[in-house]
């Protein structure tokens, strides 16, 4: 409930503020309540990421307004010693006092002043300090009438506007003094007056009070006036002192304070009784006993009038006095030390420091604004009043007002007749309304209207419509006034607009924001100002440092500096002393006196007038803030030079240092003096120098001791040379890759180079980047950059784009200059001399207007039938039906997004399988979602009746078999997958590479005609090097088929050859040629045949036209910033499509949380919550319940859709569906959707392009591709007529969007980055054998024509023959270098040099990087790994002494008979274990992203795992659990250790602490079977080594872990579904593992684990589930082994063969997950098949010695059937001599072990004798 208090001063309104508070604390929990002792504990634990901690912030905290600092300072002296007990956190937020972000969000209780509160208000969005406020607490409301009135309307409005937006409570308590209409105020507060009103007329004053008035009739002669009022004022003193009592006089200027002390002390001084009336020195009583407390610190005080009042007893107090002093004046009152308070009215206000007598002397106030003298309010006369009268103290009160005789009646009349207090908001409208439109809360003039009704303005208006210019006519015509506000608000809109401050559209009446007006209404500048800057700073475009500083000077803040006739004589003098810089204007007016002050403040001169100290402390006050705006307003307009100056001239005035002196002054406390003197003196030649920063730095080049004899400090050179390291330094680099002819890339690397204290830099250091062009002093590019104490040293990359004009200039300059350090700036030329501009294309094809074809010309009933739904081709497939369907001709197709681009695939295909219906065609898609898509889609026409063609999807997630592979017609497959699969097209090479795909590709690459690539414009992006390593691999190997079939000419006219086509889709492009010439289409010739096959359109010839609207955003950060997007985003759906479907994309799932509830709240403000919903509420609630996510169930019922890849599939199935049938209006989704789901809409909103980077920790944005993709998605083909989409952009963006939306970008090549990976695995294939050889190989790549066009882009001189030669061989060079080091390419070069001409081969680590597709440093680390795997295996069987020989030996082999293999469980842990971490630590998982803030989830989460974030545990060097300590963060952000995490996560079956984890998980295990495949096979390179044979056997066991998701030591029994205690019951039953229970007969095993489960019926059914999932379970067994040796005919050595049948039992069930038989996953086999695939693995090995013999990989036995065994004959071969060195007994034994590939727990081991 809203409360307002009416009541006379110090009737106690504050102890009413303090029980508000105190509820306020109790309900939210931060207090305790003794009703409820858990309540205190209810905060603990949110201080997660979670909803419940932002929930719990949201209106927490409490504000209190108090109208001037110094009441503010009271106020929190006052609640923080009532409140300490209990722990609550009480700040003041004034300008005195600031506070930082974490002190502001400690505070439970924040004392400020209204202006203060506006400026943090006025900033808003999510998760302000606006947000948390739950309580406002107004203090002294009546100073509505007051000029600073409108500040606290301006407040109140916001606050119930953002109740009523944001359907949460704020409640607001104001308190007042008596007022006549305390109702209207009452209204204008939102309280009830039934309930919440409080009126309390003067008869409740706690102390009575006599009140006398004096009126002074010396009128005329100013001089007389005074000296009577003194002696009135000294009679009424004297009379109070006499009778023991202290006594307070107001007067009205600062300067009075001092004069009438003066003039009272001297009329005492006649009278004699100055020293026993006045002087408390020696009295007896509390005065004489506090007078010794204060008598030094009254001496010391800088402020001599203080020291000297203070002998007699005399104080003085006003604002001007600096804050030390003030408080000294209030103690010593309070304490009785002096007996005479002169001050001015602020005291009245601020400080409750009551006094038994009050004296007003005079009631003329000076008014600035109005140039004179006008009456004291009558407002402030009460108030001093309410000072008299001591309430614990006295019994009454007295007080006197003396003026003069004709306004004596004027205030006699007020006294009586109670006037009525007014709004003042008019004068400050324009100010306001543009800080509320800046605030995104007012974009129209109507809301502007409605803005105003919130006001006390609007309250009064309505009542007292005659004083605001409203005539009775008006008001009768207009009861509402809607008129008159409307007229208020255009006015001021209109103001604004000439300003510059908003653009305001009179015909639609909308209102936008500007810079301006945003770096006003953020900086608190005046509109007055605004005006004056933009008219001086449009006169002199190139100002020095002293026109700008008379620029500050100019603006209306300082208008109220009064230039006094006294105190000139010091100005002038300061003028010559203290002013470094020329002063524009004469001392006389305001600006002049202002520049001159500002100066000596920074110039630390000493000022000894006290006015003039006093206006020095307003100007340094507020000239920091002043020229920040100014630097930020010459920011946006680009001009360098005036911004940089004007960033000095703040940071200056901040730290009263000049920019030309040494920036050690930073440490004057430190150093002394004369070493600033010396360093400064050596450069005084120089024009004021500006490289003050570089003779420090230059410091670090000495030695120390040199140091200290320059500075003239022999001892403290190493001192200073310290100091100097502290200074913020940047190293900064700049690469320039030219984009196209208008803009430039530059790739900028900046490291700090400082050293990192604490003390001096806190915990993070901001620099200002600017990259600005000398000779035409502009800025094109600023951004602000943070280095950060926890990152520091790291280096920081930055990607920026600047335009770049013909001719292009020397040189750019990049600085960098620190946000507050004064003269640290660094300045890097950035020269275009080697920069040459890529040549300009003009690629355009035009759309010719052709009748468009029916679908009949296809002449194939059957091809017809698949359009059956539309009966004529749209214009670009009719202009290109020709070349795809009767030629075979390359095709390049450059179309907008929904030009219908698929179809034109389509017709290729058509072609291809018309021609030759054996071929096949690969459709290659550069995303997942996207070949889904297309699959889906091709399944359903393609795949069905009449053409029954076969398509197959080829992913990371499929596996088909050769058969499958060569039956089909179509495949759809990612650029990686078809990238592995053509690297075998040459056939295997050798039999390792079963298990990689690579090996089925050699039969039916030769097969495939057609190669369709979509989006082949993101050859640009990250993933593009594999897109150009596939298409110049079809067009090489074409080339090489046909170069073997014409070697082996034959008759035959049939094997004609055909070379594969490729169709390229993209969108338009800039540079078409060199991709049309890279696939295969001829663009140089000029025949019939030239560029035939290439075909870009315009961007503007979408099938639907598209309107797009940029919107450019401010803020630095992106969460408020995405914040400010959402009221736009409302009003972009109410104005562009109210009833008509709209996607909204965002960058991350939390955001399209936020986005949709925003969204539903400014429904809800409309009065209407349902507006996005299209069918009946109860048809959403019932599909609402089948829903899993609980966010998008609450979204979905007000018609708001979520699509994000944390949903399930069948809630995101279910949203699409919805959306699409109109059911939802909205759909928030992320940028994925823009790629996958074809869901059209009427309306695009892009919602802000950046999106958070895991790899780099930093928000980058998105790909222009991305974003174009997005706004494809806007126009509906069957439905709409055009399109719309609204980019919403940070405000420095918008111009590099204005101008790539519509001219497409040219697409670079990355295959640079990537070179490595590609020549390895053309090496690795055989292609390329030499280093001429892979230069050649280059010249097939999209990367070598793109070089010779743009050849700075990539670092080459220039496009010459022998320069791009140059380049290639030095970046095959470089590649080659890197393959080396990393052991996957061997030089066959006697000196291993890499020559021009030498030959390369491959090794096995190179052959495991291509086979298994892994980054080339991969493999390395992988042989390390299996080496330490070994290792521990050997140290563990050495302990154990387990190494075949002995008589025990004898006794337990059984020759041919197999037996269970197993391993101790210590050792499977510790290997396994410690596989799983080296396959986590590979290079593979560099890029796994750690998003914000989930450090503290892999913090928590490594204490949930068995072995924590490393292998300390299993490897026994740790015991126990981990526990996590801040020592490891820094291991908690790595996204190995996230990886390791989730894959214990994932055996161990632990919680996940946030839904990501869950996708991140599925992608990390996606990979293990590749990686441990690929280990595997790296450490076959180790064969010959002892122990290799546990190590083969071991992959085999962490596969089956992986497999069967348990962790390593467990028993497997765990593997069927048994009851908790079972295990335990089945061991004291004798069965200790899990093949005795697979080998009882199925009738003995299911009674035996009846008689374990639970007795009744589910005791029963447990059983049977696990009997069934027993069965499951295959059996293996051997059955005839044999060995013996044979001799190799061709190299005569001794060959041994072993030869055994393998037979497998297990019974077939179909269920899903078949039990543990690794479909516990529930893994998709292979869809052909009806029964299951068991994998096996032979290993064998020496008996001695653990050497690896040999071993076989036996996939693909499939049982079939119920009951079934499968049998296999298998055959190995192994070195004899070696077999038979390490025999061991009698003749010697090799051992054989069978492994499982599935399921843990049934391995087979057999030793077979030699002889």
């Amino acid at each position: 409930e809203n409360i307002l208090v009416c009541a006379p001063t110090g009737a106690g309104k504050t102890n009413v503020a303090m029980l508000t508070v105190v509820a306020h604390l109790r309900d939210k929990g931060i207090i305790e309540n003794e009703g409820d002792p858990y309540a205190a504990y209810a905060h603990i634990g949110n201080d997660g990421q979670g909803g419940a901690a932002a929930v719990s912030q949201a209106g927490r905290k409490i504000v209190y307004i108090a109208p001037m600092k110094a009441l503010a300072q009271e106020v929190v002296e006052k609640f923080s010693s009532k409140l300490k007990a209990l722990n609550v956190v009480v700040k003041e937020l004034t300008g005195d006092m600031q506070l930082t972000r974490a002190e502001a969000d400690r505070a439970d209780i924040l004392v400020t002043t209204p202006e203060k509160w506006d400026v943090v208000t006025r900033k808003g969005g999510d998760g302000s300090l606006s947000q948390t406020c739950g309580l406002l607490i107004i203090d002294e409301v009546h100073l509505l009438a007051d000029e600073r009135g409108a500040v606290i309307e301006s407040l109140v409005a916001r606050v119930h506007r953002l109740v009523e937006s944001s359907q949460r409570q704020v409640r607001i308590l104001g308190l007042s003094a008596t007022l006549p209409n305390y109702k209207d105020v009452a209204r204008f507060l939102h309280v009830d007056e039934s309930r919440g009103l409080f009126y309390f007329g003067p008869e409740y004053r706690p102390v009575p009070l006599r009140q006398q008035y004096v009126g002074v009739t010396e009128v005329k002669d100013r001089f007389r006036r005074d000296k009577k009022m003194n002696d009135i004022c000294y009679e009424v003193v004297t009379d109070s002192l006499r009778r023991g009592h202290q006594v307070m006089v107001f007067v009205h200027s600062r300067r009075g304070t001092g004069e009438t002390a003066r003039a009272l002390a001297e009329l005492a001084n006649k009278e004699g009784v100055l020293d026993s009336l006045f002087s408390t020195q020696g009295v007896e009583g509390r005065a004489g006993d506090a007078y010794p407390r204060y008598a030094d610190r009254a001496a010391k005080s800088r402020n001599r009038e203080l020291t000297e009042h203070f002998g007699n007893g005399m104080g003085i107090h006003h604002a001007g006095m600096l804050r030390n002093d003030r408080k000294l004046s209030e103690q010593m009152f309070a304490d009785g030390a002096i007996k005479i308070l002169c001050c001015t009215a602020t005291l009245a206000w601020g400080v409750n420091l009551p006094a038994h007598t009050v004296v007003v002397k005079g009631t003329e106030v000076y008014n600035p604004e109005k140039g004179g003298h006008v009456d004291l309010s009558i407002l402030d006369v009460m108030q001093i009043f309410g000072r008299a009268g001591r309430p614990q103290f006295d019994k009454s009160g007295e007080a006197t007002l003396i003026t003069t005789h004709d306004a004596l009646a004027r205030y006699l009349d007020k006294l009586v007749r109670d006037v009525p207090i007014e709004s003042t908001f008019i004068k400050q409208l324009a100010d306001h309304l543009n800080a509320e439109v800046v605030g995104g809360t007012v974009t129209t003039i109507d809301e502007a209207v409605e803005w105003l009704t919130y006001t006390y303005l609007y309250v009064r208006m309505c009542k007292n419509p005659l004083s605001y210019g409203i005539n009775a006519d008006q008001r009768d015509s207009d009861p509402q006034l809607r008129g008159r506000s409307r007229e208020l608000v255009m006015d001021a809109a209109k103001l604004l607009d000439e300003r510059r401050m908003l653009r305001f559209d009179p015909a639609s009446g909308n209102l936008a924001v500007t810079d301006l007006g945003r770096v006003a209404s953020h900086f608190y500048i005046r509109a007055e100002s605004v005006a004056t800057f933009n008219e001086m700073l449009d006169k002199s475009p190139d100002p020095t440092d002293a026109d700008l500083i008379h620029i500050i000077c100019c603006a209306e803040e300082f208008e109220n500096v009064r230039v006094r006739p006294e105190e000139l004589p010091e100005v002038d003098k300061l003028k010559k002393e203290a002013c470094p810089l020329e002063v524009k204007a004469p001392v006389e007016e305001f600006s002049g006196k202002c520049c001159v002050l500002m100066q000596a403040y920074i110039s630390r001169f000493k000022v000894n007038s006290f006015t003039l100290i006093s206006d020095s402390n307003y100007i340094a006050s507020n000239a920091g803030r002043v020229s920040r705006a100014l630097f930020e307003m010459c920011l946006k307009r680009g001009l360098a030079g005036a911004a940089v100056k004007l960033l000095r001239i703040a940071k200056s005035v901040d730290h009263r240092i000049w920019w030309f002196l040494t920036p050690l002054r930073h440490f004057e406390a430190e150093l002394p003096g004369n070493v600033f003197k010396a360093l400064e003196s050596r450069k005084i030649g120089q024009d004021l120098g500006y490289d003050s920063f570089e003779a420090a730095t230059s410091l670090l080049d000495m030695q120390p001791n040199e140091v200290g004899q320059l500075c003239h400090w022999n001892r403290g050179g190493d001192k200073i040379y310290r100091f100097v390291s502290y200074l913020p330094r940047l190293e900064m680099e700049c690469n320039v890759q030219p984009v196209t002819r208008g803009i430039l890339r530059f790739q900028v690397h900046i490291k700090p180079v400082f050293e990192w204290h604490g003390r001096w830099h806190g915990g993070a250091e901001g620099f200002w980047l600017m990259v600005e062009d000398g000779d035409n002093n502009r800025i094109y590019h600023s951004e602000y950059i943070l280095f950060s104490r926890r990152t520091h040293p790291e280096a920081m990359d930055l990607e920026l784009s600047i335009p770049a004009f013909d001719p292009l200039p020397p040189q750019y300059y990049l600085r960098a200059i620190s946000d507050s350090w004064v003269s640290c700036e660094m300045l890097l030329p950035v020269s275009f001399k080697h920069v040459m501009l890529p040549t300009r294309q003009m690629p355009y094809t035009d759309l010719i207007d052709l009748t468009p074809l029916p679908t009949a010309a296809l002449q194939e009933p059957k091809f017809e039938q698949l359009y059956e739904m539309f009966p004529t081709f749209n214009p670009i497939q009719t202009q290109l039906f020709h070349v795809l369907y009767h030629t075979d001709t390359p095709v390049l197709l450059g179309a907008p997004t929904g030009s219908g681009k698929t179809i034109t695939a389509e017709l290729a295909l058509l072609r291809m399988k018309r021609v030759n219906p054996k071929a096949k065609c690969v459709y290659i898609a550069p995303l997942k979602s996207l070949a889904r898509e297309r699959l889906k889609e091709w399944r359903r026409r393609l795949g069905s009746s009449p053409l029954n063609w076969s398509v197959l999807e080829l992913s990371g997630d499929t596996h088909h078999d050769a058969r499958a592979l060569n039956k089909a017609d179509v495949l759809v497959c990612t650029p990686e997958k078809w990238d592995l699969i053509t690297r075998g097209w040459r056939g295997g090479k050798s039999e390792e590479f079963t298990e990689s795909p690579s090996s089925t590709g050699k039969k039916f690459i030769k097969d495939v005609r057609l190669l369709v690539i979509d989006e082949i414009h993101l050859l640009g992006e990250e993933r593009g090097a594999v897109l150009e390593a596939i298409v110049s691999r079809t067009r090489l190997i074409s080339k090489l088929i046909e170069q073997e079939q014409q070697g082996t000419v034959s008759s035959d006219a049939d094997s004609k050859f055909e070379a594969t086509r490729i169709i390229g889709l993209s969108t338009a492009l800039a540079n078409p040629y060199d991709l049309a010439d890279w696939i295969g289409i001829n663009v140089d010739g000029h025949g019939v045949d030239a560029k035939r096959g290439l075909y870009n359109f315009r961007p503007s010839v979408r099938p639907i036209p598209m309107e797009v609207h940029i919107q450019g955003f401010p803020g630095r950060h992106y969460c408020p910033r995405m914040a400010t997007m959402n009221k736009p985003c409302y009003a972009a759906i109410k104005e562009h499509s109210p009833k008509k479907p709209v996607i909204i994309f965002v960058a991350s799932r939390r955001q399209t949380r936020l986005t949709a509830l925003e969204l539903i709240n400014y429904a809800a403000g409309d009065e209407n919550p349902t507006a996005f919903l299209g069918c009946p509420d109860t048809y959403v609630e019932s599909i609402a319940s089948t829903i899993t996510d609980a966010s998008l169930r609450h979204t979905l019922s007000f018609g708001v859709g979520l699509h994000h890849a944390g949903l399930t599939s069948k809630d995101r199935e279910t949203v699409e569906r919805m959306f699409l049938n109109g059911d939802i209006q909205v759909l928030c989704a992320t940028a994925t959707l823009a790629w996958g789901v074809n869901l059209p809409a009427h309306l695009v909103i892009v919602k802000g392009t950046e999106f958070f980077d895991g790899k780099t920790h930093r928000y980058v944005d998105y790909p222009v591709t991305d974003v174009l993709q997005m706004m494809g998605r806007a126009g509906r083909p069957q439905f709409d007529t055009s399109g719309k989409a609204v980019v919403m952009v940070a405000e420095g963006k918008k111009n590099f969007y204005k101008k790539f939306l519509y001219e497409p970008f040219p697409v670079e090549s990355c295959l640079g980055a990537r070179l490595t990976e590609n020549i390895n695995a053309e090496i690795a294939i055989g292609t390329i054998n030499s280093i001429v050889e892979a230069v050649g190989y280059l010249g097939w790549t999209f990367f070598a024509r793109r070089v010779k066009m743009n050849p700075s882009f990539y670092g080459a001189k220039s496009s010459s023959e022998e320069d791009v030669e140059d380049f290639f061989f030095s970046a095959v060079k470089g590649t080659i270098k890197a393959l080396t080091e990393h052991g996957c390419v061997k030089i066959e070069d006697e000196l291993e040099k890499i020559e021009d001409n030498c030959a390369v081969t491959t090794t096995v680590l190179g052959l495991a990087t291509s086979n298994y597709y892994l980054q080339y440093r991969t493999p390395m680390q992988m042989r390390e790994g299996a080496r330490e795997v070994r290792n521990i295996i050997t140290r563990a069987n050495a302990d154990g002494g387990d190494d075949g020989g002995g008589e025990d030996e004898k006794k337990r082999i059984k020759p041919n008979q197999p037996r269970p293999y197993s391993i101790s469980p210590d050792i499977e842990v510790a290997a396994v274990a410690h596989i799983l971490y080296s396959l986590s630590k590979t290079h593979e998982f560099d890029e796994h992203p750690v998003r914000h803030n989930e450090e503290e989830h892999n913090a928590e989460l490594s204490e949930e795992v068995p072995w924590g974030p490393n292998t300390d545990i299993p490897l026994g060097r740790k015991n126990g659990r981990y526990r996590y300590s801040h020592t490891d963060e820094d291991m908690m952000a790595d996204p190995h250790t996230k990886c390791f995490l989730l894959l214990q996560a994932n055996l161990a079956n632990v919680k996940l602490p946030v839904t990501d984890y869950i996708t991140d998980t599925r992608s990390v295990m996606d990979q293990i079977p590749r990686l441990l495949a690929a280990m595997q096979y790296v450490s076959l390179d180790d064969s010959g080594v002892s122990g290799s044979f546990d190590l083969m056997c071991m992959f085999a066991i962490a596969r089956q872990v992986v497999q069967a998701k348990s962790m390593p030591g467990t028993n497997p029994l765990e593997q069927i579904t048994l009851p908790r205690d079972a295990i335990r019951k089945l061991k004291s039953k004798g069965v200790t593992n899990l093949r005795d229970l697979r080998i009882m007969p199925s009738s003995e095993s299911l009674t035996l684990l009846k008689s374990v489960c639970a007795r009744g019926k589910r005791g029963n059914s447990s059983a049977n589930s696990a009997a069934r999932d027993l069965s499951a379970i295959p059996l293996p067994s051997v059955e005839e082994v044999k060995c013996y040796c044979e001799v190799d005919k061709t190299s005569g050595k001794s060959v041994g063969v072993l030869k055994f049948n393998l037979i497998v039992e297990g019974e077939y069930t179909k269920r899903d997950g078949g039990g543990p038989g690794g479909n516990r996953k529930g893994n998709k086999g292979n869809k052909d098949d009806d029964g299951r695939m068991i994998g096996f693995m032979a290993v064998l090995g020496t008996h001695q010695g653990r050497f690896l013999l040999n071993h076989k990989s036996l996939s693909g036995m499939s049982l079939r059937g119920s009951k079934e065994s499968a049998k296999r004959s298998i055959e190995m071969k192994f070195d004899w001599q070696q077999a038979n060195a390490h025999g061991g007994i009698e003749g010697g034994f090799v051992t054989l072990r069978l492994l499982c590939e599935n399921t843990r727990g049934m391995d087979l081991e057999v030793s077979v004798p030699l002889r």
